[in-house]
């Protein structure tokens, strides 16, 4: 009889959805893909639905780089860092040559590239500090948004007011030293590209696996499926290798469709602008928003904006995804070292994020798949501050690096 019971696999118990919020969740994306396709076309009402899948995707799979990095400093665990890594590499086999070509069907197709300088060492350390304290990066802000978290929200709301902050200063830290754009398809052809991103990205995976060995004795392995069947697609959760394997082929999707890989911290800024526009202060003004591309950001509607509808999308899919598999938990209870954190967490990614020209996502994630260099200096300057914020997280009540 124990033989038996120990064999048999312990699932999670059966879940009830949140009837009403998935209600309305599901209406809101339907009725935002018809008015987004009507107002603007239907690529735009497309890069909203893959919005909504990649939400969907990171919901289910609780696909964050701040507790991946966390649980790495603290726990010695990297289990999720090699699932990261293999996400980025998968994408940059398909992305790194797309963006070599320049072109498909028409379609102009540009990487994450961005200077390789000052702004994006000190940028991108602040990005890594804010996210331990915030509780989430870039996209884990908005998943968690879509789930309910009430907490997130407040992270979310200094997360635009932070990258705001960010469009007003950009043009000086711009002056300050820099190395110039770096594409390695550019600099040393698509195969080399590919060898230098894959090998690099591989490097990383085997020191976290080093690291994990030499203090537990073993990898943590993938944990088996939590549902019968295949109820995990839609109840979750997700392995990390599957959900990292679709944000990859989700994010090629953006970039056959939009032109330029997934980034989401842009459209905060842009929020922001309107925002202040709306209350009197005169964004136009900033030499931010007098640049070409930002001043007709700044005159058109955010849903013509691939960022934004995208991010939009994104929260919606998570709060699909929450409400079917039950979770969609509101909670308004914030201690107030937490909502201190949420604040100075949410305001130093937003100013991290615009001048480090991006967040895990938009850099790292995209930067380093679209083989730019600035991607990679990015991940060690976010990575440095990401240790940095674990250090300081008990100054706010919030658990963090144990100290002896």
């Amino acid at each position: 009889m124990s033989d038996i019971s120990a064999s048999t696999p312990k699932f999670l118990p059966p879940v009830r959805s949140d009837r009403w919020p998935l209600i309305v969740a599901a209406t809101a994306l339907v009725l935002g893909f018809l008015l987004i396709t009507s107002l603007v076309d239907l690529r735009q009402g497309a890069l909203f639905l893959i919005g909504g899948a990649l939400g969907a995707a990171l919901f289910h799979g609780s696909f964050g780089f701040t507790g991946g990095w966390r649980r790495m400093v603290v726990e010695k665990r990297g289990r999720s860092m090699r699932a990261q890594m293999l996400m980025i590499g998968v994408a940059a086999i398909a992305m790194i040559p797309l963006v070599a070509a320049g072109s498909i069907g028409g379609q102009a197709i540009v990487g994450a590239a961005a200077p390789v300088g000052i702004s994006v060492l000190l940028g991108a350390a602040l990005f890594g500090l804010g996210m331990q304290l915030g509780g989430g990066c870039g996209s884990g802000t908005l998943f968690t948004v879509g789930g309910g978290s009430a907490r997130m929200l407040v992270t979310l709301a200094f997360f635009i007011i932070g990258a705001l902050i960010g469009t007003a200063h950009l043009p000086f830290w711009l002056e300050q030293p820099a190395l110039g754009t770096f594409s390695l398809g550019a600099e040393i052809g698509i195969a080399g590209a590919l060898a230098v991103t894959i090998a690099a990205l591989a490097l990383v995976a085997l020191v976290t696996a080093l690291i994990e060995r030499r203090a537990h004795g073993n990898l943590e392995a993938e944990p088996l499926p939590a549902r019968p069947g295949w109820s995990w697609l839609w109840l979750g959760p997700w392995p990390l290798v599957g959900a990292g394997l679709a944000l990859a082929l989700l994010n090629i999707a953006t970039l056959l469709t939009a032109g330029h890989p997934w980034s989401i911290t842009y459209g905060f800024g842009l929020w922001g602008a309107k925002i202040a526009q709306g209350i009197g202060i005169d964004v136009a003004s900033w030499e931010f928003w007098t640049w070409p591309a930002q001043a007709q950001a700044l005159q058109s509607s955010v849903l013509a904006d691939t960022v934004s509808v995208m991010d939009f999308g994104l929260v919606l899919g998570a709060a699909i995804a929450a409400s079917i598999a039950g979770k969609f938990a509101p909670k308004a209870k914030l201690p107030l070292g937490s909502l201190l954190a949420a604040i100075v967490g949410g305001l130093l990614m937003g100013y991290g994020a615009r001048l480090s020209f991006g967040c895990n996502i938009g850099a790292l994630f995209s930067g380093i798949a679209t083989g730019s260099l600035h991607g990679w200096l990015w991940f060690a300057a976010a990575f440095a501050g990401s240790y940095a914020g674990v250090w300081a997280r008990p100054l706010f009540g919030l658990d963090g690096l144990s100290r002896k």
